[in-house]
């Protein structure tokens, strides 16, 4: 506490620092979104400028995008590895291990 303020002033204070917090938080928020919204506009834009048909002749499709990210294991993903440990490795690992599970 202050000693040379009163209560009332160091309320006054108390809330004039929230509401400085509250505006920094907002426009922080503000200014992410609007950021956000810029970068989609662009890409939109871009992706109407590559993939539109240059003769006209029929309306520009939109580019066929991944459902989700495919595997990256099987026959197409790439092949596995497989490190041979030495025994003091192994040793040591298992007490890793052990000491991970005991913490738990």
């Amino acid at each position: 506490m202050l000693p040379s303020a009163s209560i009332l002033q160091q309320i006054g204070l108390g809330v004039l620092f929230a509401l400085g917090v509250v505006w920094v938080v907002a426009m922080a928020r503000l200014l992410r979104r609007g950021r956000y919204e810029a970068a989609m506009r662009r890409d939109r834009r871009e992706m109407r400028m590559r993939y539109a048909v240059r003769d006209r002749e029929e309306p520009p499709t939109a580019p066929e995008l991944l459902g989700s990210v495919p595997r990256q294991t099987g026959a197409a993903g790439p092949p596995a590895e497989c490190v041979e440990l030495s025994a003091a490795e192994r040793a040591a690992f298992e007490g890793l291990v052990r000491q991970l599970s005991s913490r738990s």
